[in-house]
This record gives structure tokens, sequence and C-alpha cells, in this order.
């Protein structure tokens, strides 16, 4: 459990780093076709559907690679 939070806290550092060093990296989140966004008056509500289809298939992909390469 404790690596797994290791890598976990890694991979925060390095996306925030990232974040912070060069924002125009993330410019496509929320902007994908199938993101819902409904803008009214008073309120505006988003739905980044497949911002995080996206996001969770990369996830799901190092996740799979750190596992295999444990073994």
């Amino acid at each position: 459990m404790a690596r797994w939070l290791i890598i976990a806290g890694i991979i925060l550092i390095v996306i925030g780093t990232a974040y912070y060093l060069a924002p125009w990296l993330f410019n496509w989140f929320g902007k994908l076709p199938g993101d819902i966004r409904i803008e009214k008056q008073n309120s505006r509500i988003f739905f980044p559907i497949t911002s995080m289809i996206v996001i969770s298939i990369a996830f799901t992909l190092i996740v799979n690679i750190v596992r295999f390469l444990g073994k």
C-alpha cells in the first residue's frame, strides 16, 4: 500500500509541476467532443465526460504498466 501511495504522490507532483510550468498543455481538458457545457444567465454546468474517459484510460495504462514491470 505504501508503494502505491508513493507512486501516486510522484505522479501528482509531476502533473502539478507540468501544470505550473506549462499550463497550455492542459488547454484540451474540457474542450473535447462529448464534453457537456451548459451556460445560462445565472449558472454554468460542466460535465467533462470525454475528457475524464481519456484520463481514465491513461491512468489505467500507467497502472497496468507499473504492475507489469513490478513483477
